[in-house]
């Protein structure tokens, strides 16, 4: 009959970690563990979440291996809790195991795998420093080293942060070119266990900083085949549930979206870990704004926000969608002052063209979609390019270019149709009927409204869906010469005598954004003065 120790470790092999965890356990207490066998408790401990438990076994092993003399095997040890406590936080105890396997390598004559993972600390130091080229050059050597030593998760995880360090760099051709390269080692199965979850979660975090949404959704399928291949599996299930939860809410699987992110904050609050948690209230509050439920939102966004997220852009969305736009003109202003990092601000200046517009504040919602396109085109990302073209065509629509804003939104419409991404897609298609039917193509009109009612139907966005049926069943009089709802607001407050200032004050709009107004109307009107205005609305009845 096999021992408890073989049967550990044939389980280690199927990765059935409980399996592994407690055979080995009573192996333990019956003196029969090697340090290499500590190492697969170890393992086994930290994928089942226990991650004292992994501490210690890795201790004892350590120590096993000094006690045999292999001093590289027992640094080795070293820098593996080192890394599990710094991804915990503790960065004290960390660095003692790091100082601990520093002076181990040292003392050997000869080089080895090991000098490869003391430089682990160092790229993280580096990376949250912003040194990025110093951090590329630390992880091009550690590579070197793992290559020569034959060691597949060392070069992974330097590779990794290289790919990584590229990516901050905006260099992302050559980022993304190597997080590919690593996670080809990822999927063939070439890495230990907790490698192939470090450097999973880690990627497709990555991609998702720089809204490359096709490869998040990709690795995110990937993550989910790996995850439920170990059914005991704890460790990383949270990241891959929360993974899975924003690429189901972006192609519009609302109800599954919202039930992942809810059992990834359980998950996250038995660890512990209240940023992650934190992160995954926020997620939830998302959908269930889109979904309509504003009460439930708000809730999940005040618990986001007590753990340390910050709830924005969502929540400045939500008081627009309560109808308080001054509330969320001061959330948008205030997050966009203090935000300056490239994965939270374009998101942000999305949502400000949206609540600028919403107010009729044209020139500021330009003004954050000019930005918007100048990250798009740095970023070369298609959702960012989608997100920016989207902008365009409803600024220029406010203003009244429908031929500029026409041309935008066909950009958009490519671009969310490609990424199967409905809700962007249904949202593009309201805006294009509206420039449709101000050009006279009714048709076409009542086509992209029809769409975008059908598609948020399916998504279950009952507040979206109100405002198509709004436009589906009172179409803008034919009797209106082609003038916009504000714009005749802007006219009959004209004939009636007031300034430009005057209206301003009235419609709580700038003067500058008057003056377009009126422009736009001569031009519609063919008229050249503010007498010959309010002589033709008067005799085509529009006052």
């Amino acid at each position: 009959m096999p021992t408890e120790v073989e049967r550990g470790r044939a389980s280690y092999e199927r990765r059935a970690w409980l399996d592994v965890h407690a055979m080995l356990s009573a192996a333990d207490e019956a003196g029969q563990l090697d340090a290499a066998d500590l190492e697969l408790l170890a393992t086994a401990a930290y994928m089942l979440g226990r991650d004292d438990d992994h501490v210690r076994a890795l201790e004892r092993a350590h120590h096993e291996y000094l006690n045999q003399q292999e001093a590289t095997r027992a640094a080795r040890c070293a820098c593996w809790a080192g890394i599990n406590l710094a991804l915990r936080g503790e960065f004290a105890q960390a660095s003692g195991w790091f100082g601990r396997a520093q002076r181990l390598v040292e003392g050997e004559a000869s080089d080895c795998a090991e000098r490869g993972y003391l430089m682990l600390p160092l790229m993280l130091e580096q990376e949250a420093m912003g040194e990025y080229e110093v951090e590329y050059g630390t992880a091009a050597d550690a590579a070197d080293i793992g290559r020569r030593f034959g060691d597949a998760d060392l070069v992974a995880l330097a590779v990794h942060a290289q790919g990584r360090a590229r990516v901050k760099q905006g260099r992302l051709r050559d980022g993304l070119a190597l997080l590919d390269e690593t996670m080809v080692a990822v999927t063939a199965g070439e890495l230990s266990p907790i490698a192939t979850g470090i450097v999973y979660c880690s990627v497709i975090e990555a991609c998702q900083d720089v809204y490359e949404l096709r490869r998040a959704r990709e690795w995110t399928g990937a993550l989910s085949d790996w995850c439920e291949q170990q059914p005991d599996l704890v460790s990383f299930t949270g990241k891959c549930l929360m993974h899975r939860a924003e690429v189901m809410q972006a192609h519009g699987d609302w109800p599954a979206a919202l039930e992942e992110a809810r059992r990834a904050s359980e998950r996250f609050t038995k660890e512990a870990n209240d940023v992650a948690a934190a992160q995954t209230l926020y997620r939830q509050g998302e959908i269930l704004r889109l979904q309509g439920e504003l009460a439930a939102a708000e809730a999940a966004y005040r618990s986001a926000s007590r753990t340390g997220w910050e709830p924005q852009p969502g929540l400045a969305l939500l008081r627009l969608a309560q109808g308080d736009t001054e509330a969320a003109l001061a959330a948008i202003h205030r997050i966009l002052g203090e935000t300056t990092n490239q994965p939270a601000r374009p998101q942000l200046l999305d949502a400000c063209v949206e609540i600028r517009l919403a107010v009729d504040d044209v020139d500021g919602a330009r003004v954050a979609s000019v930005e918007l396109e100048a990250l798009a085109r740095d970023a070369e990302s298609d959702v960012l390019t989608a997100m920016a073209s989207q902008a365009h065509g409803a600024v220029a629509l406010a203003d009244g270019d429908d031929w500029a804003a026409l041309s935008a939104l066909r950009e958009a419409t490519l671009i969310w149709t490609r990424l199967d991404a409905p809700y962007e897609l249904a949202r593009v298609r309201v805006l294009t009927a509206r420039a449709c039917r101000s050009v006279g193509d009714g048709d076409t009109a009542s086509m992209e409204l029809d769409a975008a009612c059908e598609a948020f139907t399916q998504l279950g966005a009952a507040a979206e869906l109100a405002r198509v049926k709004t436009l589906t069943e009172s179409p803008r009089p034919a009797d209106t010469h082609g003038l916009t709802p504000r714009e005749l607001e802007v006219l009959r407050l004209v004939a009636a005598g007031a300034t430009n200032r005057a209206v301003a004050t009235e419609l709580v709009v700038s003067e500058r954004t008057v003056d377009r107004h009126v422009s736009n109307i001569f031009a519609k009107l063919r008229v050249g003065s503010r007498a010959a205005a309010t002589a033709y609305a008067y005799e085509h009845d529009l006052v």
